[in-house]
């Protein structure tokens, strides 16, 4: 079992594009949370997932709750408190790609805290996965770095930025508190954007992946869109071009994208720390190849609806 550790939340998608600025602006509720949607998408792809972050009470949290159970997504580490749900309000532009902006202060997912922590983990779970915005908001990201650092030795840590600057607006403190997980990581995936984000867009790419792996991690994975993405190891970068589809939106790809990248290790038994470290040329390039359908496939879709197993079979 991979453990997905972050955030559930709503996506609030929300139609401005009315002459009539009078008029009630459409919109529809959903599910999201990068964390929740990596879980499902695990469960997707075939390989056995749990998730570690707090649900709420409300009616929100019941239909997150509802759903994360429907898809087989082990809820034994997931507490539910009494405090709201975030809500995650998207606009999209021309070409698809989301602007968040959260409202979720004092929110159900931000206020886990070390009293939450499971005492021991069971030997099933074989990793353990974070990312986005409750990396870097307290008290939840302290609780999760404090898991991170008790498991790091015993288990795979992946670590997905998926930085969001409307919640931790302060880079230099989401920069520190990243370089801590990093220091964890077996794993490290993120965007070219958010790289631009977190570290300025004159950043060389290369460069911030070679520091990533000289601070812990033994396999980086950089996604650029429709440009592909990069694996880098301590010996060697491998390039895998991207799948060309009809897009729908780019909501919940960078998801699909982790999902299929820790399901692919696990289907070629390379999802531990020797076997990340004994990876081949060929293995990696199959590996991103694979990533790289799944993210394709969920931009085929509106929202976060990450594919199934035979749904990224039919397109390798």
């Amino acid at each position: 079992m991979i453990l997905v550790c972050g955030e559930a939340l709503i996506d609030l998608f929300v139609d401005l594009s009315g002459a009539d600025v009078r008029a009630a602006a459409p919109a529809r509720a959903a599910p999201g949370g990068s964390p929740m949607n990596v879980a499902i998408g695990l469960r997707r792809l075939g390989v056995a997932s749990g998730f570690f972050g707090a649900l709420s009470n409300d009616g929100f949290g019941e239909r997150l709750a509802a759903l994360l159970a429907r898809e087989n997504v082990a809820l034994d580490f997931a507490p539910r408190l009494s405090r709201r749900t975030t809500l995650s309000v998207v606009a999209l532009d021309e070409r698809g790609a989301p602007t968040y902006n959260f409202y979720g202060d004092g929110a159900a997912d931000v206020s886990l805290d070390a009293s939450h922590l499971p005492s021991a983990l069971p030997c099933a779970v074989v990793a353990l996965a974070f990312g986005s915005y409750t990396l870097a908001v307290d008290p939840v990201g302290a609780a999760y770095l404090a898991l991170a650092r008790r498991e790091a030795d015993r288990r795979v840590v992946s670590l997905d930025a998926n930085l969001r600057p409307g919640v931790t607006p302060k880079l230099d403190v989401w920069r520190a508190r990243f370089h801590d997980f990093v220091a964890c990581a077996s794993i490290v995936k993120a965007s070219d954007e958010d790289i631009a984000l977190g570290y300025g867009p004159e950043a060389p790419i290369d460069g911030v992946a070679a520091d990533w792996l000289a601070r812990g991690a033994s396999l980086v994975v950089v996604t650029r869109g429709a440009r592909g993405s990069s694996a880098y190891t301590r010996s060697r970068r491998v390039d895998a071009p991207a799948r060309r589809v009809a897009l729908v939106d780019t909501v919940g790809a960078g998801d699909a994208a982790h999902a299929a990248l820790l399901a692919r290790l696990t289907q070629r038994g390379a999802l531990s720390k020797s076997g990340l470290a004994t990876l081949s040329e060929a293995a990696l390039r199959d590996v991103l190849d694979y990533a790289n359908a799944a993210g394709a496939l969920a931009c085929t879709r509106a929202g976060a609806d990450p594919p199934s197993a035979q749904e990224v079979a039919r397109m390798l």
